[in-house]
């Protein structure tokens, strides 16, 4: 790859850190997974600034083509991420379910010692869906 092909990688690397920091700061993304897109980042960068590193890496396990190696690391991390998403997204839709139970069992039957208000007006009233 040419010197303007890392040049341009480091840049989009740079740009996308800077937004994942922003998205940090703004509270639109928990700090434990910017910590991850970041050290991707981060050797992202790593390999685009020192390519040789790649080259080395790859011939040390017997790969020819140094960028393989490189794909082949990238679909490992993203596979590993979805996994990681997917059991997160189970263990809270478990953690929902649990939650809106105990909703309907604490709006079907309130502790005695609270007595029962209803709605004094039309817009205090529930709606049905």
């Amino acid at each position: 790859m040419t010197t303007g092909g890392h040049l341009f990688i480091l840049l989009l690397t740079a740009i996308s850190l800077l937004f994942i920091v922003r998205m940090v700061r703004r509270n639109q993304m928990p700090s434990r997974y910017a910590m991850l897109w970041l050290a991707i980042g981060a050797a992202i960068a790593f390999l685009a600034t020192f390519p040789r590193v790649l080259d080395r890496f790859s011939n040390w396990l017997g790969i020819a083509y140094g960028p393989g190696i490189f794909f082949l690391g990238a679909i490992t991390v993203l596979f590993l991420i979805v996994v990681h998403f997917s059991w997160e997204l189970a263990r809270l839709d478990a953690r929902t379910r649990v939650l809106a139970e105990e909703l309907a069992i604490l709006r079907a039957d309130p502790p005695r010692d609270t007595p029962r208000t209803t709605p004094s007006t039309p817009e205090d009233q529930p709606v049905d869906h």
